[in-house]
Parts: C-alpha cells; sequence; structure tokens
C-alpha cells in the first residue's frame, strides 16, 4: 500500500486509529510484547493489532483492496510511529492544553451526548468504569496538544505572498472559484452516547462518505446508516456563496468537481462530509457592517485585584450614566494605551477582529448608547458605539479567501515534510524484524 494514502486515511479517521499509539480509552490494559520503542515510550503488540483491525475493516468498507497482512501490519506500525513521536515533540516543547479550551472540548462531547454539566457526564462515564473520565481527558488533552504542534511547527512553514494571491485571483480556477455560489450536502456523523467508540463513528463514517460517492439522497442516507450507537444526519445546503460559508470549509469546497466529496472533516461533534453539486457565477458583494466604536479597559493586575477592577468599572459606569464624558474617562482610566490617548477610540471595527464576547456586545449596543461592563479575557469594558456604516470588502474578502485556499494546499506537503523530519531525528526501536524497512 501507498505510505501517503495510508498517512492520508490516518488524518482522516481522526482518532480512530492514530490514538492507538497510547492508552486506549476503553480497551483493557494488558502487559504484552513491545513492538517498538519510540524515544521515552512504547508500541505494544496489543496496539498495532487493534489499529490493524480498524484499518483493515476501514479499507474493505470503503471497496478498496486490503494489501498482505505484513505489508498491512508494516504500514499501520509507521503510522503509530509517527503519532507517537508527535507525541514525544509535545512533551519535548513542554505543551500544555489550554485548561478553557480542554473543558470546552470535554463539554462538547458531553453536551453531544445529553449532558448538561461536567459533573453529570463525569458520573455516566466513571460508571462504565473506574478512572475512565480521567482517562478520556487525558485523550481528549493529547489531541489537542498534537493539534496545536502541528499548528505552531507546521503553519510557520507556510508563506504566501502577496503574488502568490495576485497570480491565483488571476487564474481561472481562482476566478472560477471565487465568482461562484457552490450547492452543497452535508453530512454530519455524530458518537449517540459515551459508549460508542471513535473507531464506530469512523467506521459509519467511511460508509457514509462511499454512499455518498454514488448518491445524493442525503436523508435516505442518513436513515440507511445511523444505528443506535451513531447518529447521521444530512442535509441539502442549497445554493449559497462562497463568502456566507465557514473559510475553512470554502476551502475544501472549492477544490472540488461537480460530485466529489470533502475527506472527513473532524469536528467536537463529530466527522463531517460534504458533497459539491452545483456550481453557478455569483456577483454577490461582501458587504460588511463596520461600528466606530470607543471603549474603556481595567485590567486586573498585581496591584488591582480580580474584585477591585469589577468595583472600578461598575464606578465608571454609575459616572458615565450620570453624564461624564466617555473620551476623557476613557483617556484617564482606560488600561488600553493604544485605544485611551484617542479617547478610547478604536476607530472603524470589522466583525471577527475582536474576542467574540466584545463583538457581540458591540453588534447588540444601539448608535450612541454606552454598554453595561462585560468581562473578556484582558479584563472588564465598557464600550460605546458611535456609528455604523457598510463597506464592500469583496477585494478583502477574495484574497483572504485565495490565503486559505493556498494555505490549505501547501499544509498537507509542510506536514509531510515536517512528520519526515521529526521520524528521521526520534529514535525508534522497531522490535520485531519483520516489521523493519527492508
Amino acid at each position: 500500500m501507498n505510505g501517503h494514502i495510508m498517512l492520508k486515511m490516518f488524518r482522516n479517521t481522526t482518532l480512530a486509529v492514530a490514538l492507538f499509539a497510547t492508552s486506549q480509552l476503553y480497551a483493557a490494559q494488558v502487559v504484552d510484547q513491545v513492538v517498538a520503542v519510540v524515544d521515552s515510550s512504547v508500541i505494544l503488540k496489543s496496539d498495532l493489532d487493534q489499529a490493524v483491525d480498524v484499518v483493515r475493516q476501514q479499507l474493505q468498507q470503503q471497496g478498496q483492496t486490503v494489501p498482505p497482512e505484513q505489508i498491512l501490519r508494516k504500514n499501520v506500525l509507521d503510522q503509530l510511529i509517527l503519532r507517537q513521536v508527535q507525541v514525544e515533540q509535545v512533551k519535548r516543547f513542554g505543551i500544555q492544553p489550554d485548561p478553557e479550551a480542554l473543558n470546552n472540548a470535554v463539554s462538547a462531547i458531553a453536551k453531544q451526548e445529553g449532558y448538561s454539566s461536567l459533573e453529570a457526564f463525569q458520573q455516566h462515564v466513571d460508571s462504565t468504569g473506574a478512572g475512565r473520565y480521567a482517562l478520556l481527558r487525558e485523550q481528549v488533552a493529547e489531541d489537542l496538544n498534537v493539534t496545536r504542534l502541528r499548528q505552531q511547527q507546521v503553519m510557520s512553514r507556510i508563506k504566501i505572498s502577496d503574488r502568490d494571491v495576485d497570480n491565483f485571483l488571476k487564474s481561472p480556477q481562482g476566478q472560477a472559484v471565487l465568482g461562484s455560489q457552490v450547492r452543497t450536502l452535508h453530512v454530519r456523523i455524530a458518537p449517540k452516547s459515551a459508549n460508542t467508540t471513535t473507531e464506530e463513528v469512523s467506521n459509519v463514517a467511511a460508509q457514509v462518505k462511499q454512499a455518498l460517492n454514488g448518491s445524493d439522497d442525503v436523508q435516505a442516507i442518513a436513515k440507511q446508516f445511523s444505528n443506535d450507537k451513531v447518529d447521521v444526519q444530512g442535509i441539502d445546503m442549497g445554493f449559497r456563496a462562497l463568502a456566507d460559508i465557514p473559510a475553512d470549509l470554502a476551502a475544501r469546497v472549492s477544490g472540488l468537481e461537480i460530485g466529489q466529496t470533502t475527506d472527513l472533516i473532524p469536528a467536537n461533534d463529530g466527522l463531517h462530509v460534504l458533497k459539491l453539486l452545483e456550481r453557478k457565477a455569483d456577483d454577490k458583494k461582501a458587504l460588511v457592517n463596520q461600528y466606530s466604536t470607543r471603549h474603556i479597559l481595567i485590567q486586573p493586575s498585581e496591584v488591582i485585584s480580580p474584585e477591585d477592577a469589577k468595583q472600578r468599572i461598575d464606578q465608571i459606569y454609575q459616572r458615565l450614566q450620570q453624564g461624564a464624558d466617555f473620551s476623557e474617562l476613557a483617556a484617564t482610566y482606560s488600561a488600553d494605551p493604544g485605544s485611551a490617548r484617542n479617547g478610547g477610540s478604536l476607530g472603524w471595527v470589522t466583525p471577527g477582529v475582536m474576542v467574540p464576547e466584545f463583538e457581540t456586545v458591540m453588534k447588540n449596543t444601539p448608535v450612541g448608547q454606552i454598554s453595561q461592563p462585560f468581562q473578556t479575557q484582558y479584563g472588564w469594558h465598557i464600550l460605546k458605539v458611535e456609528d455604523t456604516r457598510q463597506v464592500d470588502m469583496t477585494n478583502e474578502y477574495q484574497r483572504r479567501m485565495a490565503r486559505q485556499i493556498l494555505g490549505e494546499r501547501q499544509f498537507d506537503a509542510e506536514v509531510d515534510g515536517w512528520l519526515r523530519e521529526i521520524r528521521a531525528n526520534a529514535y525508534v526501536d522497531i522490535k520485531d524484524p519483520a516489521l523493519k524497512d527492508d
């Protein structure tokens, strides 16, 4: 089997195979034969056996030829080693998951399985086996760490110049992609309970993707492949401008031919796959609302406790309610030096620039009005919206979209090169001679 194809399959199956390189969440922990040593960690024969079984099933479901057993085991072991090499890099760089991101990821799993709180979800998971919730958090944390590692190490390698963007926009493909509407089918494959394993979801997702290649009836496909463990939902999205689709999804769809499907797309709520049905010209402009905004920021610090910061912002709000001048208070008290010197002015703010909490308040504050105090990761704010306007950002959007598409193209190549480098620099000792490279 071609190693590149195998690597691509491992990426597309999310956690189904890659996580076998570490302790598996719902599998019994067995002391068995070591098949490979990767720096300070080991891969067990049971890890390899389980991963081989999953890959074999997926190849069969996708209608691909399953290679001879020894070749299959060798290729799968190579990918398990690559995964563990990345985990070792995470340790080396001291990467730790952001606690909020980890809680959000686990909360998303809990929510999709019907639990309103992490406490209730933890009780449920631990009821299926002592310590399983802790193992789940460790596994989610590890995946977040590997994702962050790739972002740090690979994204920094991607260089897209203004000339690259200009050339793409002038190309037939660029003009066809950025000046079009697309009609897509969207299918989500998600677990129904905490007892549903990632490989079960991935197995169904592979079957759904194969079915989409031969049918546009997403309702029938959803009904056919949903079962007591995996939920499949599909919808015809109709015609939508690429500008109205999230940039990461638009970049995936833009490279498809009519009738083609995307690779499986991992997300917190399951696996997703899209199919391109039609494409047509679109002369719609990307009109964006901008907000002329001022703000006052009070930040907790070594000398200002969180409680003091809240008290100060409340006092400033009271003065504003009594008619005090916003610009003067911002210049005197705001902890944002860049805007404080201009009376708190942020100029014209485009959505997507500020943190979500700030943007939500900004959009919901009427012109000429002052918001109530609100908190972001930076501290406590009060903002004032002085005016709004609508601007044509078609050119800016097209250039941003072009960078996204070009970045998607470069990412796979850069990942491959980076993986080869860290694999070559890692200590790897394969114990079984039959699994070593010839």
